[in-house]
Parts: C-alpha cells; structure tokens; sequence
C-alpha cells in the first residue's frame, strides 16, 4: 500500500494528519508543496479544492477528520480511539467542539491577524459571543488527565495540538488575552504533548515552513 498526504506544513490540518500518520507508525511519502486551488486538474482530484488530501494507491480521500478516521480504521496498532464505543464517540464530539464550535469561528479573526486585513466590529463582537459559548462547552468536555479525553493519546490532541495555539494567538491579538488564559491546563497540556517525539517533529517542520514563507513573501514585497 501508498500512502501520500499532500498539503503544506504551515496548514493546521495537514498537521494533524501528519501527527496520526507519525504516531501510529504508518509509512507514507509527503508532498508538503501543495496549495489549495480551483483549477480544473487540481479539483479532480479535491473536489473542494482543499488540502490535506490523502492518496492510497491512486484514490483519494478529502477532509482531515476522515483521513485521520480512516488511517485509524486501516491501521489498528496503536490506535488513537478507546475501543469501548461511547468513549470513542466522545472523543469524536470533542474533535468536533474543538474544530467546529472553536477553530471555524475564530478563524473569522485570521485574516486580520494574519494576513493584514480589516476586521468589521459585528464580526468582531459576533466571533468574540461565539468563542464564549464554544469554549463554555469545551470546558464541561475536557479532561486533561494527562490526555485532553482521557489516559489515553487520541486523535483529539492531535487536534488539540494543531489548533489551540492559533485560536489563543487570534483572540490574544484581537481581545487583548487568548481564549484559554481561564483555562490553566491548556499550557501545561500543550507542553507535554509537545516533549513527544512526533508532536515535536510537527512543530519543528511547521517553524521552518512559516519561516520559508515568510522570507519569500518579503523577498516578492
């Protein structure tokens, strides 16, 4: 069998998949070098345009969730889910307050923290009254006991990992404090997952990507 995660490494989600992929052990080839895009041949093979997708000998699989479902599903040593099914469900519900409920309305915010752009103060006062309610149900979901969802590594900290810095780093420079300050387990969670070999890797890899980037778009500037 193949396996080729296409994406770049600045990418949230290309990372999480990343982090399953290196946890588990699972050999694959990388193409870190692929950018969203809506031509033709590009939505062939993305239907969205998106990336992270996945190749498996020549099909392909979209969507970072379902990637990491599969990759779990294909390969079962060392799974990132508990066996007992209501636990695996709640660690799929976490996933989901953390991507859905968290991450897609703080990143109304990216683009003026980001990439310079105007933020609308509606926006602004909407994403702000949003996050309250999203981190107030992520709060009631957490454990932290050493892992976000239990004893056990699973693919919510390989979530986690990808997508809490950014929300803090959004609302630290929008509101003037990041969205976790009241919930003092996030840094030392977050440090523990990253004293991990592959947790490490990822960031690494992510630093130097953001660096390269960086360096070209003030070389174009």
């Amino acid at each position: 069998m193949t396996i080729k995660l296409c994406g770049f490494r600045i990418s949230n989600y290309h990372n999480k998949v990343r982090l399953v992929l290196l946890e588990k052990g699972i050999a694959h080839v990388e193409d870190a070098h692929v950018m969203p895009s809506q031509k033709p041949e590009f939505l062939a093979r993305s239907p969205l345009g998106k990336v992270p997708f996945l190749e498996v000998d020549g099909q392909v699989l979209t969507e970072s969730q379902v990637i990491c479902d599969y990759l779990d599903d294909a390969f079962p040593e060392h799974p990132l889910y508990p066996a007992d099914p209501l636990a695996k469900a709640r660690v799929r519900e976490l996933i989901t307050y953390i991507e859905l409920h968290l991450e897609l309305v703080a990143r109304r915010l990216y683009g003026a923290v980001f990439f310079g752009g105007e933020l609308n103060q509606d926006v602004r006062a909407e994403v702000e009254r949003d996050l309250a309610k999203g981190l107030r149900g992520f709060q009631q979901l957490v454990k932290f006991s050493p892992f976000i969802a239990g004893d056990q590594l699973t693919i919510a900290d390989c979530s986690a990992f990808v997508n809490l810095p950014l929300i803090s780093m959004a609302t630290r420079s929008v509101y003037g404090k990041g969205l976790f300050e009241t919930v003092p387990q996030v840094k030392p969670y977050l440090i523990m997952l990253g004293e991990r070999a592959a947790f490490a890797q990822v960031s690494a890899d992510r630093k130097v990507a953001a660096d390269a980037a960086a360096a070209a778009k003030k070389k174009s500037s």
